[in-house]
Order: structure tokens, then C-alpha cells, then sequence
């Protein structure tokens, strides 16, 4: 069964001002998501799908038409605000997206065998796609994989950044994700920022998460009743379903192992619009080097 790559590409992008995932940072006018799926394609992977706003439905099918369909098999889902459980009704005040917890429900009707997520606004490397392939070539019953990337090169110049820190045992099974909130360099080796207000200190190793999963569908039941609960709590209008708190609920209740794959590959991506030259010069610098053509 070919691997699914699964793009998350409804956000926002309030902080960046407008729609990272079309814009065109690679040196003939790629996007980040251009660069992920070239990797998944080389990595395995023979089926992708994108999740969209509603909104956004038409300058994505001109994209994918021009791009992917003559290379990969292809299809588009729609993640909605109305897309609730049974009986859960829709807040007149909610206008912003449920969070990617509900992005990867929307792709259940388009994924049957293993799979991968990842966001459409960020560039993951190479050995990071090849690593998550060779985990969903046989998945272990009831475990799933995240990749693991060093703080220090996910970090922001251009200011604070939230990333999910992840908790593990010495052979590499995940025990637990915090959530550190406007990290920024403190000094040599160490980041400085905060969990729920409290000050904390991060060495630069540390692993984080930046949302490249490994999923088989065993996921999609486990997501549907996590966001039913989160959805019972009354969220606020702006309060998002976050898909590393899916997984650690899942975790808490014991009801999944996850194993964490650390990756060589180097990361970046489009928090702010300041951190453009810095994403332009690494894809030219790797284009330089050979991993990547320069028009893929």
C-alpha cells in the first residue's frame, strides 16, 4: 500500500500577515510544501493530501494542477469549523480553525494505510521524510513516530517561537510533551522560555517536535473522541485543538506507544516575515550543495 503524506495547509499565518504555504522562497519560485513532497516522492511516498481552508480552494487547485497530479496521487480536503460530533454545536463567536487535531480528522476519508503529517509552511529535510518512511514500512501495532529535531536549529532570530519539547526514555520511547512558549536564546546553549507563565531553561540538544508525524489510521477514532472531550470543555473562540495534545492525552492514558526519531536534517520556516532571507538562504545553500535541484 503506498504511503500517505498528509500537508496541513489551513492556517492562518497571522503573525507572517498572509498565506505562507503559497508563497515562493525557493530559488525558482518553490514553496515549502514543494520541497516536502519532492522529499516524500524520493522518500516512498506515493499519495498526498492537502488540508485546506474553504477559502482557499481555488488558488490551491491551480497550484496542485500545475504541480503534483502528474506526479503523485493527489486530493484535497476541506477543514471546516462545522465539521463537529454528533451533537456538538458550532459557537456564533468561532472563526478561527479548530486547530490541526481536527486538520488530520479532515483527511480520514482520504488515508487507509500508514501515513505522515507535516505543516505546509515548513521545510523538513531530506532524512527526515526518508526516516518517517522507513518507520510506516511496518508500523508496530498501536505505535506511532515523531521526529525529533535539535532546539537550537529551529530557533527564531526574528523573535520568541512555541515549541513542543519532547520527553523520552533511553531507548527513544516518547514519555511526554511540554509545550515551552516565546523561546529565545539565552546564552551559549541554552534557550530561555516559559510553561503555563513559569520561567524554564531549555538546553540547545533538546529535542522538539515540529509536527512530522507517523501515523497509522488507528489515530482517526482516538482523534475524533479527543476532540469531542476538548469541544465538551467550552473552549474560547480563539482556543485551538493542537495535535501534540492529542497525542499526550493519548499517552497519559496509556493508550499508544510513540517512538521519537531524532533527525540530522536541518529545519526552517516562516513564523515571521523576517525570517524570509534566512529560509531563502538555507534552500540556496542546500540547492548549492547538490541535495536539491534548483528547480525540483
Amino acid at each position: 500500500m503506498p504511503l500517505t503524506l498528509v500537508v496541513l495547509a489551513a492556517g492562518l499565518g497571522s503573525r507572517f500577515g498572509r498565506l505562507k504555504q503559497l508563497e515562493p522562497v525557493g530559488p525558482a519560485g518553490a514553496t515549502l510544501m514543494d520541497y516536502s513532497a519532492f522529499d516524500a516522492r524520493r522518500a516512498g511516498f506515493g499519495r498526498v493530501v492537502f488540508v485546506i481552508r474553504p477559502e482557499m480552494t481555488e488558488p490551491f487547485d491551480r497550484l496542485v494542477g500545475d504541480r503534483y497530479r502528474n506526479r503523485l496521487d493527489v486530493a484535497v480536503v476541506t477543514q471546516r469549523l462545522e465539521d463537529l460530533p454528533p451533537l456538538a454545536v458550532l459557537p456564533p463567536d468561532r472563526v478561527r480553525p479548530w486547530g490541526t487535531a481536527q486538520a488530520v480528522l479532515a483527511a480520514r476519508e482520504q488515508v487507509s494505510g500508514p501515513f505522515a503529517v507535516l505543516n505546509a509552511d515548513d521545510f523538513y529535510g531530506r532524512e527526515a521524510l526518508g526516516s518517517i518512511a522507513r518507520f510506516l514500512e511496518s508500523p508496530p501495532q498501536d505505535t506511532f513516530a515523531v521526529v525529533g529535531y535539535r532546539l537550537d536549529q529551529t530557533a527564531s532570530e526574528a523573535g520568541g517561537v512555541n515549541r513542543a519539547a519532547l520527553e523520552q526514555t533511553p531507548d527513544g520511547s516518547l514519555t511526554g510533551i511540554v509545550e515551552v512558549r516565546n523561546l529565545v536564546r539565552a546564552s551559549e546553549g541554552r534557550f530561555r522560555g516559559e510553561v503555563h507563565g513559569e520561567p524554564r531553561i531549555l538546553p540547545a540538544d533538546t529535542l522538539v517536535s515540529m509536527n512530522l508525524w507517523g501515523f497509522t489510521p488507528a489515530i482517526f477514532p482516538r482523534l475524533a473522541d479527543g476532540f469531542a472531550a476538548f469541544l465538551r470543555r467550552g473552549p474560547g473562540p480563539a482556543v485551538e485543538y493542537y495535535l501534540p495534545e492529542a497525542v499526550r492525552e493519548m499517552l497519559d492514558e496509556g493508550a499508544v506507544k510513540v517512538k521519537v526519531l531524532p533527525t540530522s536534517s536541518r529545519w526552517c520556516g516562516m513564523t515571521y516575515p523576517a525570517d524570509r532571507p534566512w529560509v531563502e538562504a538555507t534552500l540556496l545553500e542546500l540547492v548549492a550543495s547538490g541535495e536539491y535541484p534548483a528547480t525540483l
